[in-house]
């Protein structure tokens, strides 16, 4: 007699973890750490009112389902065609597999040749656009944009706008200098906090005179709702 083949157990596959962190600095001094504020910031408030803009810094992308050692953070990343929102890291088949199309790395002392080599390639094999690179410490910038193939060196970033973002640069003796799409030069993280507190207390107190009117109208026997 011939026993029936006892079914064979599965080991259940393990869920695959995408780590929200590599354990590793946003930034290696305040000087970098400024620098990818200062690009994050006002790249929010450029696309502020599009809700279809999603903006991060110092975020991991991960590309590919499946390997969760395939990844990198630039310090800024830009994706258009995916919504605001927060989210723990990028992981692009969740994003309609929409690879960020702009991405700003600022270095730091630290920064090996070999990272950024390593950096540049992976860049250029998932698809982004523009890859700017910034050198605050030695003052030297570098832009690559996709030809028909791959990532190509922009020759003349002096004057240069990005295609995508709208955003100008301009490299002068001692820094760079970013303008806006409407010719204002980008703001530090206090600059902007105190613009929009201005703008705050403006509409606090037009508001203020607004009630101390409606409330003159009440005591006039007059329903402000109605007018």
């Amino acid at each position: 007699m011939v026993s029936p083949t006892e079914p064979q157990t599965k080991t259940p596959t393990k869920p695959i973890i995408y780590p929200d962190s590599d354990g590793k600095p946003m930034a290696d001094n305040t000087l970098q750490f400024r620098w990818i504020v200062t690009i994050k910031e006002n790249l929010e408030l450029i696309f502020a009112d599009n809700p279809e803009v999603f903006v991060a810094g110092d975020l991991l992308w991960y590309p590919v389902e499946g390997n969760n050692k395939l990844r990198v953070a630039p310090d800024v990343m830009v994706a258009f065609g995916r919504p605001k929102g927060e989210r723990g890291s990028y992981k692009q088949w969740c994003e309609n597999d929409i690879a960020p199309q702009v991405v700003f790395e600022i270095l730091s002392p630290g920064n090996t040749l070999k990272e950024m080599t390593r950096k540049e390639h992976f860049y250029d094999n998932f698809g982004v656009e523009e890859y700017y690179i910034y050198d605050p410490d030695k003052n030297e910038f570098m832009g690559l944009i996709r030809g028909e193939s791959r990532l190509e060196i922009i020759e003349d970033l002096d004057g240069w706008t990005s295609p995508r973002l709208g955003i100008r640069f301009e490299l002068g003796e001692d820094e760079l200098t970013l303008y806006r799409p409407d010719g204002s030069e980008f703001e530090s993280l206090q600059q902007i906090q105190a613009r929009l507190n201005a703008v705050q207390a403006e509409r606090d107190a037009v508001q203020a005179k607004a009630d101390r009117l409606a409330e003159k109208l009440r005591e006039l026997g007059v329903d402000p709702d109605e007018l």
